[in-house]
């Protein structure tokens, strides 16, 4: 679903983040995770929780294997002091096993909403959620009834 009034922020944080989706995410550039995320940094989501720059670069190591036409689009975007609050659409065509799924070459489309807390101008941590049931049935290993 195309929004076309997108709200961003301009702010430093904010910026930090269009660069990780860019960079990290869209144009596979896992180096800039040394620059931009903190040596602390800890991500969480309902199902895992992980801890440090190479456990960031390993998780999008797997889903850019698995999605390689990965891309991640900026639906909102809100600042606020030392948080950013990203509001996204993932697409990609899942090529090779992912989460124990072989590859299905079936595209997907998938809601997302990711809120990031920065220090001193690095991303520290970080609370995600991804909309899997809506991935699940796009790959028709869950009916959508």
């Amino acid at each position: 679903m195309l929004r076309a009034n997108v709200k961003t922020s301009t702010s430093a944080n904010g910026n930090i983040m269009r660069r990780f989706v860019d960079e990290v995410i869209n144009s596979k550039c896992l180096e800039v995770i040394d620059e931009i995320v903190h040596p602390d940094y800890v991500y969480r989501t309902p199902e895992q929780e992980l801890h440090g720059r190479q456990a960031l670069k390993a998780l999008f190591t797997t889903f850019h294997t698995a999605f390689p036409d990965l891309n991640v689009r900026i639906d909102e975007l809100i600042s606020t002091d030392d948080k950013v609050v990203l509001l996204f659409t993932l697409t990609g065509t899942h090529q090779t096993e992912f989460m124990g799924i072989p590859a299905t070459g079936k595209p997907v489309n998938i809601n997302g909403m990711l809120r990031s807390r920065f220090d001193a101008g690095q991303i520290i941590e970080e609370w995600e959620l991804l909309d899997q049931l809506s991935m699940l049935q796009q790959l028709d290993i869950v009916p959508v009834n």
